[in-house]
């Protein structure tokens, strides 16, 4: 019997691409090749013959595989026998090939570009080039871009991840892999009268290659011990070394400079767009571990880190301005600041710009042994006066950038000098701005231990809602705390005042920009932002007022909306907080800024893709509407995750994605674990993908990009529809198939996530057997490593099927909607690229782990039987015949890299039937672990 189109899609070889455009990537598969090949001597040479031939066998078989050759079952006995000692190199061999070609990869795009460039193409969308030229076609006035631009702000929040774990060395060698492989390639592109030298230099540079992956292979990929918080915050650190110090303030710089060409009468952007943010060490929903200790910890060693970064630089400056007075003209105010430096050496009288820079750097120490736990390794100590301000060192050092260019000496000023300044501008004293979040469970019951020790009322609890914003609303006008030091509190609330206290020494240490928001999860109501407020009252953020004075608070309250039905109520209970004196109050003292965060997660878990989507994109159209009835500017704050079932996929699309009017020139979007490597490991990658946001969000919020005009109603009673089907299609599986929870804890890896302390906080918020209080990481990491997807397509196929209905004409209203609508274009085509990388043979392999053959099949056979139709009807609305037409560069991706995958799989498949059945081998727990990482790897947006 011949398959069908729809059961051929649940094979890699449904998205085996055409040829067209295989020229384009033949240096990349050269280079893949070339990797790999050094990887297969490596281990040849140090794991022996016996282990390269079960690598190499297994990667033949693999192969033959994706061709229908031969039948998965026929290779599986090959990992069953294979012993642990065999097993963890033949695990090793895959994950390193994983990272080798993400590097070839991501070198190629790098490749591809410089070649657009050199042919002078049309810019590409999603780069600032292409964003100008539709702004300037635009023809918008001034009036129009500074509205939109108000209080302008891109924000990239890093968010931890449990399969970002590589280690620091890790990290090292791949960075010098990929400088390696440029000055490959250009040695191998030498002009033939260079052709001698540049052979050399390619077999010197092939030595050191070889060299660096050794040294890789012979370094453990992941730690033995449970990853800690502070494991997690000097991960997320890491990256401004890398990339995030050289890319975000020279982009800042140059969207200031493009749009002060253009409207050179306004003074645009007065603050920097792009400023990140972080929740590691804030984010402590779930997370027991987060302590008033830890948060201590991620606000100063962020702020180290951004002083070890300038006095580096002040140290290299001062080298650097050797310029003598006998040799070149100086400004008094530079010899004014020369002369204040408190530098006893005189052998430097005659180089002011120095000797100025000297005095900078030792207040920069002085500021640095005020605020910090440490003084950076380039401090120097002259006993001076410490800086108030980043504002303070901004004014020195433009004291020297404008007695450079008096003396004509630009040239010099607009080097590391002009990096410095831009560095200290954006980065100010704190680096990075750390969000507080906590559960809305949590604060009403410290404020109910609260309110009962100050003897306001014995019984918070028991009150309605309007009660409890009656006593709240009291409470956040008067400036008397509610408990003093010698309060005896129960440990919950001990330990939530000593966090938020933190949080205040923070702001006091490093400046109001350490800590800007405190988001509220599962916020359901008037009195969960309410109580938020309290705790910010009680630590001293917030300042309720006095004698007729408005309160203030550094600090902002952020309901954050996860389920679809807090979605669907968010904007009534924003209206309803706003609608309270004291709050709205307290909103005028902060410019009538109010964010509000957006889960894509939970939402996602509640009620599946398409509906989440949907209530998402409603949520934003009423909380829009309410934005105008209030009279507040709306900020949005989107919790994304890597992966599609999280809100992953493409930055650009999804913000272009959004409802018109919503963006107003300003997000916030979390990026989190594998993500956050494959974005900004390196600088030419770091800055493509922060152009991408600035890009997408000026686009966002100057042009008409939802394009659908007066059919916009019509489009929007279908979605309706359609995600109230597929709501349902989802449920009937998720929330009410018998059988379901335990299906999903036997066929994939979540209960490991728990067991083998895969990150720093637990897989639960609560120890219960209930998808609800599954946290979304592992529930969406554990679909994906089984090769699943579920959480990014379930539940799609039924509602478009049930829609249409065999009518060829509602077919026609979907493909239309296609065409024309953003939104719609991006949630098929982050759809397609989730159910690309779904393999239903493996994960086949997966419900074999399912005790209950009953279960197995009732199960799995519904997964299998929608999994068919949402590719069969994604075909028919997009009129393409596979999966990736639309995305050749990614389909040829997942063509030539995935059965490299399938090693993994099968590997990860057998350690957890050993580990299951009582195999207490720590090799076992580790092959499970490095599978993980392995797969999120070759996956890139596993959770």
């Amino acid at each position: 019997m011949s398959e069908t189109p729809s059961e051929l899609a649940g094979s890699p070889a449904f998205v085996t691409p055409t040829t067209q455009g295989r020229e384009l990537t033949e240096p990349l598969r050269e280079d893949i090749r070339y990797l790999g090949g050094i990887l297969g001597d490596i281990i040849r040479e140090h794991e022996g013959e016996a282990t390269f031939d079960l690598v190499e066998r297994a990667r033949v078989e693999s192969f033959a595989i994706r061709r229908s050759e031969v039948v998965r079952e026929d290779s599986t006995g090959m990992y069953a026998d294979a012993e642990v000692a065999q097993a963890i190199p033949l695990i090793r061999a895959f994950s390193h090939f994983s990272l080798l070609a993400n590097l070839a990869e991501d070198l190629h795009r790098e490749r591809r570009r410089a070649i657009h460039l050199d042919r002078e193409d049309p810019p590409q969308d999603s780069s600032l080039d292409a964003t100008w030229l539709k702004l300037d076609a635009a023809n918008l006035t001034r009036e129009q871009v500074a509205a939109a631009l108000t209080d302008a702000l891109v924000a990239p929040v890093i968010t931890a991840h449990p399969t970002e774990t590589r280690r620091r060395t890790v990290f090292d060698v791949q960075s010098k892999i990929t400088e390696l492989m440029r000055r490959r390639e250009i040695a191998s592109s030498a002009q033939p009268n260079k052709a001698s030298a540049a052979a050399k230099e390619r077999a010197a540079v092939d030595v050191q290659i070889r060299r660096q992956v050794l040294t890789l292979w012979e370094t453990a990929l992941i730690r033995l011990s449970r990853l800690r918080i502070q494991d997690e915050i000097e991960v997320g650190l890491r990256y401004f070394e890398t990339s995030l110090f050289d890319v975000m303030p020279a982009l800042n710089a140059d969207v200031r400079r493009a749009l002060r060409q253009r409207f050179p009468d306004d003074d645009l952007l007065a603050r920097p767009i792009l400023r990140p943010g972080s929740w590691i060490g804030g984010d402590r929903d779930g997370n027991p571990n987060v302590t008033a200790d830890v948060v201590h910890t991620a606000t100063h060693q962020a702020g180290y880190v951004a002083f070890a970064h300038y006095l580096d630089e002040l140290v290299a400056l001062e080298k650097e301005l050797s310029m003598s007075v006998r040799l070149v003209d100086v400004t008094d105010e530079l010899s004014t600041l020369a002369a204040e430096s408190g530098d006893p050496d005189d052998r430097r009288d005659d180089e002011p710009y120095r000797v100025a820079v000297r005095g900078i750097r030792a207040r920069l120490t002085s500021t640095a042994a005020a605020v910090l736990d440490d003084i950076p390794v380039a401090g120097l100590d002259l006993g001076s006066v410490p800086y108030a301000s980043p504002q303070d060192i901004l004014d020195d050092l433009d004291i020297i950038d404008r007695a450079l260019r008096a003396d004509g000496d630009a040239l010099i000023a607009d080097d590391r000098l002009l990096a410095l300044r831009q560095a200290v501008e954006t980065f100010g004293f704190h680096l990075q701005a750390l969000d507080m979040r906590q559960n809305s469970e949590t604060h009403e019951i410290v404020v109910a231990e609260l309110l009962a020790w100050a003897g306001v009322h014995s019984d918070y609890l028991s009150l309605d809602e309007d009660e409890r914003v009656a006593v709240l609303s009291h409470e956040l006008t008067t400036r008397r705390p509610l408990v003093g030091p010698t309060a005896e509190l129960s440990e919950l609330a001990t330990k939530e005042l000593g966090i938020v206290r933190a949080a205040k020494e923070a702001i006091d240490h490093l400046g109001p920009d350490t800590i800007q928001n405190y988001i509220v999860s599962m916020c359901q109501s008037v009195s969960d932002m309410l109580e938020a407020a309290l705790l910010l009252k009680e630590a001293g953020i917030l300042d309720p007022g006095a004698d007729g004075t408005a309160p203030t608070s550094t600090v902002g309250v952020v309901p954050l909306f996860e389920t679809i039905e807090d979605l669907q109520q968010g904007a009534a209970t924003l209206v309803a907080t706003l609608d309270v004196p004291v709050y709205r109050a307290l909103v005028a003292g902060r410019g009538m800024n109010q964010e509000v965060m957006l889960g894509y997660s939970d939402s996602n878990k509640d009620g599946g893709y398409l509906a989440a989507n949907w209530a998402l994109y409603r949520a934003e159209l009423d909380l829009l509407e309410a934005s105008r009835k209030t009279g507040i500017r709306l900020r949005l704050f989107h919790g994304r995750g890597g992966t599609i079932g999280r809100g992953g996929g493409p930055s650009y699309d999804a913000i272009l994605a959004q409802p018109p009017g919503v963006v107003q020139g300003s997000l916030r979007l979390t990026e989190q674990g594998e993500i956050i490597a494959a974005k900004y490991a390196e600088p030419s990658m770091a800055r493509r993908n922060l152009e991408s946001l600035v890009a997408g969000t000026l686009e966002s919020s100057l042009l008409d990009v939802e394009g659908l005009g007066d059919g916009a109603e019509p489009a929007y009673a279908v979605l309706d529809d359609l995600a109230a089907k597929a709501r349902a299609a989802y449920g009937r599986l998720v929330h009410s198939e018998p059988g379901f929870v335990e299906y999903f804890r036997t066929s994939t890896p979540v209960a490991e996530v728990g067991e083998l302390n895969i990150g720093s906080r637990p897989a639960s918020r609560k120890p219960t057997n209930s998808v609800y209080d599954l946290r979304a990481i592992p529930w969406v990491m554990s679909w994906s490593q089984c090769r699943v997807m579920l959480p990014g397509w379930y539940g799609t196929g039924s509602a478009f099927e049930e829609w249409v209905d065999g009518d060829d004409d509602k077919l026609a209203v979907l493909t239309d909607l296609y065409r024309k609508w953003p939104f719609f274009q991006t949630v098929l085509s982050n759809l397609a690229q989730v159910m690309a990388k779904s393999d239903l043979g493996i994960a086949a392999r997966y419900a074999d782990l399912v005790p209950d053959t009953e279960l197995r099949d009732r199960i799995f056979g519904m997964i299998e039987s929608e999994h068919a139709k949402t590719i069969e009807m994604y075909l028919k609305i997009t009129g393409h015949s596979r999966l990736l037409e639309d995305n050749p560069a990614l389909e040829r991706s997942v063509h030539n890299r995935f059965p490299y995958l399938e090693p993994l799989n099968q590997m990860q498949v057998e350690m957890l039937r050993r580990f299951r059945a009582g195999d207490d081998d720590e090799r076992v727990k580790r092959g499970i672990l490095l599978t993980m990482n392995g797969l999120a790897t070759a996956l890139r947006n596993s959770g």
